[in-house]
Formats: structure tokens, C-alpha cells, sequence
């Protein structure tokens, strides 16, 4: 059985919250978004939360 990636399914407009949290300031000096504001933004209820909500998701995948 092959195994089905739901990751690049998952991600539908690569760079978007990254756009946003540039635009709201809060990009860090090393080109992170600041956790601080990833946190706040994936309480709200809309796409940005669910975008950041994902994002909180991929900080924890362990790189490979």
C-alpha cells in the first residue's frame, strides 16, 4: 500500500503566511516568522489561523 502524502496536498499557496506575517512585522533578523506571532495568529478562526496552525504542525516534523 502506498503511502499517501497528505503534506503536499496540505499546502495550497506556498509563501502566503510568510507574506502575511512579513507584512504584520514579524519576521525575525535570521528570516524566521517570530513564534510569538505564530502562536497568536493560529487562535484566530480563518485561513491564516488554519495556515499557521499547519505551520505549528511542520515545527515539530523532525528534519531529514
Amino acid at each position: 500500500m502506498a503511502k499517501k502524502k497528505w503534506l503536499k496536498g496540505a499546502i495550497k499557496h506556498p509563501g502566503a503566511l510568510r507574506k502575511k506575517a512579513k507584512a504584520a512585522g514579524a519576521i525575525n533578523k535570521m528570516g524566521n516568522i517570530e513564534l510569538s506571532w505564530l502562536l497568536a495568529a493560529a487562535k484566530r478562526g480563518d485561513k491564516t489561523g488554519a495556515q499557521a496552525r499547519l505551520a505549528m504542525t511542520m515545527r515539530k516534523m523532525k528534519k531529514r
